[in-house]
């Protein structure tokens, strides 16, 4: 029973307690050494009081302790977290540091930390191989740790001079703070300062601790048997002997505590014996630093991980004494291959194995056939490298793959007796025979195939804006020097199918690329022995419009696939229409009749094609034709989805919609940066001519009701544009294709002009094409030309006549030209009027409708529709509906055919009985 639950006075408690052992209280209030009568949960819990001090300055280490930890380890983000709550702590213990003075410990960590952050931050490959959240951690700290520590500048100076000494200045110091805050606690539980020596006890530095920790286990584990035994006998001793064992253990305890100094000469003592204990500490440092350049002298040391060290050996791969043959290294491939896919298989040991088996064969002259087998295994392991489908291959990895697949084929060049292909069977391949042809399974044009396809995936991962992106994309040139040289391998021992396949790898490298020698070569006719030779011989390689025209052309007389020839066809137009070749370009779309199946191919063909339409539509646009220009973007541009539709990235409203593995598929499927399609470009060359188009209609049918829109978007853009409460000069490319529309609906070509081209539209949109100045005088010319079409329709009802002379002022246009504009819309029936040749001008007929008579004509048509509308509901009601009348027997009939219909219906139930 506890002793707080008694009720009453102290005898009454003792009488209570007749029964149990009473236990003596021992002389000088040691409560300590009482055993109290507690209940089960208090005996289990200790209380312990501590000082507000010891709290802070816990707090405050535990969070220092963590820093260290994730300096440890490189975790900056964790860093970040606790110095934040390291702040806040020091925050809370802002009245005690005021009292005691910055502690030494929490310099110490702000020192450390802003040094750690610095050679973080000057290490440039330890940075480049950080993760994003701890790069972006590392600026957050290091702007934060510089801007903390100027309110600790002098404190952090002193410690960086003398950093030894304020170490031992602060241990020291811990030490003191926690024997005083242990009197206190003492003295709190009634325990006296006379009942024993106030002594404080000096722990060993750092150093000597670990050279004294035996000692002090075996200290320690006396001390421990001593209690045990005190332990033991104080439960049933009698006061007098707890009073002898007390003085016993005050004895022993003065032997090991350390005592305060009283005297000078102790003081002098102890300051002398400091100073010892430091520059033993600092020789040994000086010799711990000397054995670690002298061991650094005999060669570079190597990062190895954690935990039980483990003997690197090379592998063995064959026994001593082994002989070397054919079948003990085909024995020994398909060993290492055994493992593969297996968990716990290391691959990157794996793949030495294989490189050490191609040196021991080509050590011992096992002939090209086995290496050829070994090296297709080697590219096949660096392909499996990556078990995730969407991760990319290393730099080292790629680089290996590419000079692997680069020697195989120089020994497959060298040696034209050896014949590779998947159709080979294992049991029929021929490695070692030389007087038959050499036979190995494998397939050159998948490796190819795939290494095409890792290529695309690193291209897709790498940061576009990047320098790391542009040295990826040099690579590309070794990729098509081997499918170059692969296309040539199967030119001579390849079969159709595997001939049309690399043809189209090689279209897919060649169909994106401005060819700019051609383009040059057409600009300036060949001078003779102006050029060096090296220009001659660059100029006379194949073009790249003659080199698809070769490869395609196969293709579609050759390939059995649709989807081989599809791409083929797609990539041939879009080839096309990068280089203006219009006409070619548009009439292979419409022979091909790609548009009426696209729907039913899969998703890249799809994208493939979409680039295609895109780029066929900014070709038109160049060339002037407006109105194709429209309507081959006018799918991609109306669907408010051109990014996603040209595999240039994803939307943000589509992400919500998809799951986790959708997404990560349309990824995968995403173009590489350098194939994009600028979207403003393309949205500029829609709108303008979407404008070119709609402005001159929009005036000539400016009080039609029934009037159709030609462009939504546009029509969208202009809302938006009217529905700005100030208008103040345009910034974006949309409010300068706005403003122009307005000033050439009013007829002002040079404003229009002038909203166009300009040098802000110059830098987004004109000077991106490969001949801007051409495209900037096309656009001039239509501008000019629509200009006058929406002049003439706007103002017709104001002029009897007009002179062609004024008009060809006005907009700076030749007399055949406006000549030729007006007599169109003469003929089309777009303009009343005619031409008086002798005089040069156009005489307006009054034959259109007033604003009045255009009112009238709109409301006589709604009302016609009113009435028809209400007949209908009429009659729906009364039961006839267009000439019909409703019988009770034979439903809806008509006036007409009433007798033959009746009788129809009478012989039919006459034969039904």
């Amino acid at each position: 029973m506890s002793r707080f639950f008694t009720t009453g006075s102290d005898s009454e408690s003792e009488s209570s307690l007749s029964g149990e052992e009473l236990v003596t209280k021992p002389v000088g209030g040691n409560y300590g050494k009482q055993p109290l009568l507690l209940s089960e949960d208090e005996e289990d819990t200790k209380r312990v009081v501590r000082s507000a001090k010891d709290k802070r300055f816990e707090e405050l280490t535990n969070l220092i302790r963590t820093i260290r930890n994730a300096m440890k380890i490189r975790d900056v983000t964790k860093c970040l977290e606790e110095f934040e709550l390291l702040g806040k702590a020091y925050g809370k213990a802002k009245s005690i540091v005021d009292k005691e003075g910055v502690p030494r410990f929490y310099i110490r960590i702000l020192a450390d930390l802003e040094d750690y952050l610095n050679e973080l931050w000057e290490d440039k490959e330890g940075k480049k191989k950080m993760n994003k959240n701890n790069a972006k951690a590392l600026s957050t700290l290091r702007q934060k740790i510089r801007k903390y520590n100027r309110d600790f500048e002098s404190h952090i100076t002193n410690y960086k001079q003398n950093p030894e000494q304020s170490a031992d200045e602060d241990a020291e110091k811990n030490e003191e703070d926690s024997e005083g805050s242990s009197d206190e606690d003492e003295d709190e539980d009634g325990v006296s300062a006379a009942a024993f020596l106030k002594k404080k006890s000096e722990a060993p530095s750092g150093e000597s601790r670990k050279f004294l920790k035996k000692m002090d286990d075996e200290d320690e584990d006396s001390e421990d048997s001593e209690d045990d035994e005190d332990w033991d006998t104080g439960s049933t001793s009698s006061g007098s002997d707890s009073e002898e064992e007390e003085g016993k253990q005050t004895a022993l305890a003065s032997r090991f505590l350390k005592k305060a100094p009283t005297t000078e000469e102790d003081k002098k003592a102890a300051e002398k014996k400091r100073e010892d204990k430091a520059k033993k500490k600092h020789d040994r440092k000086s010799k711990r630093l000397d054995e670690e350049e002298e061991d650094n002298e005999g060669g570079e040391w190597e990062r190895v991980r954690g935990g039980v060290p483990l003997v690197k050996e090379k592998p063995k791969m064959f026994a001593k004494g082994t002989e070397i043959t054919h079948a003990v290294v085909i024995k020994k491939l398909n060993e290492i291959l055994q493992a593969r896919g297996k968990k716990g298989t290391d691959r990157a040991t794996q793949i030495e194995l294989l490189q050490l088996l191609v040196q021991i064969a080509s050590e011992n002259n096992l002939g090209e056939g086995v290496i050829v087998k070994i090296k297709f295994n080697i590219i096949a392991s660096l392909y499996d490298y990556n078990p995730n489908l969407a991760t990319y291959m290393k730099p080292e990895m790629w680089q290996k793959c590419l000079d692997c697949i680069n020697e195989l084929m120089d020994i497959l060049f060298a040696n034209s007796n050896i014949f590779v292909g998947e159709n080979i069977l294992e049991e029929s391949e021929n490695l070692q025979n030389v007087d038959q042809p050499l036979r190995v399974r494998g397939c050159i044009l998948t490796l190819v195939e795939r290494m095409d396809e890792e290529f695309t995936k690193i291209m897709q991962n790498t940061d576009p804006h990047s320098q790391e992106y542009v040295e990826h994309l040099k690579d590309e040139a070794q990729v098509c020097a081997i499918i170059e040289r692969v296309q040539r391998y199967l030119e001579e021992k390849g079969t159709t199918e595997e001939i049309c396949r690399i043809y189209l790898r090689r279209i897919l490298h060649t169909y994106y690329k401005f060819d700019y020698k051609a383009h040059q070569r057409q600009l300036t006719p060949p001078e003779g022995s102006s050029k060096s030779e090296q220009d001659q011989a660059e100029n006379e390689g194949e073009d790249s419009a003659v080199l698809m025209e070769r490869l395609c052309k196969y293709i579609y007389a050759k390939d059995r696939t649709d989807r081989i020839r599809t791409c083929a066809i797609l990539c041939h137009i879009y080839h096309h229409a990068l280089h203006s070749r219009w006409y070619q370009a548009r009439d292979l779309m419409l022979m091909s009749h790609l548009q009426d199946n696209i729907q039913h191919a899969d998703p890249p063909v799809q994208i493939l094609y979409n680039r295609t339409m895109v780029q066929l539509g900014i070709c038109a646009f160049r060339q002037g034709l407006t109105k194709d220009a429209h309507n081959a973007l006018l799918d991609i541009q109306s669907s408010g989805r051109a990014k996603e539709l040209l595999g240039q990235g994803l939307l943000l409203r589509s992400l919500q919609e998809r799951n986790q593995e959708q997404e990560k598929v349309e990824r995968r499927r995403q173009v590489p940066f350098h194939l994009h399609i600028n979207l403003e470009l393309l949205e500029c060359v829609y709108l303008v001519s979407a404008m070119l188009l709609e402005i001159p209609y929009m005036a000539a049918h400016e009080s039609d009701a029934r009037r159709r829109m030609i462009s939504k978007q546009f029509h969208h853009q202009l809302r938006v544009g009217e529905r700005q409460p100030l208008l103040g000069p345009p910034e974006s490319m949309r409010e300068h294709v706005v403003a122009a529309s307005k000033a050439m609906k009013m007829g002002d070509w040079k404003t229009c002009h002038s909203f166009i081209i300009n040098e802000k539209m110059n830098g987004k949109v004109w000077d991106l094409f490969p001949e801007a100045d051409k495209v900037r005088t096309m656009l001039v010319r239509k501008i000019q030309e629509e200009s006058l079409r929406t002049y003439l329709f706007t103002y017709s009802s104001v002029y009897d006549s007009i002179s062609m002379e004024t008009l060809s002022d006005m907009f700076e246009l030749d007399l055949p030209t406006v000549h030729s504009i007006i007599s169109k819309m003469i003929i089309n029936e777009e303009l009343m009027a005619s031409l008086d040749q002798p005089t040069q001008t156009v005489v307006m007929h009054r034959t259109e409708p007033t604003a009045q008579q255009n009112l009238a004509l709109q409301l006589a048509e709604k009302l016609g529709s009113l009435v028809e509308n209400n007949e209908r509901v009429f009659d729906h009601k009364q039961g006839t509906y267009g000439g019909y009348f409703r019988d009770q027997k034979d439903g809806y009939r008509k006036n007409e055919g009433y007798m033959r219909r009746g009788g129809y219906r009478q012989q039919q139930s006459q034969t039904a009985y």
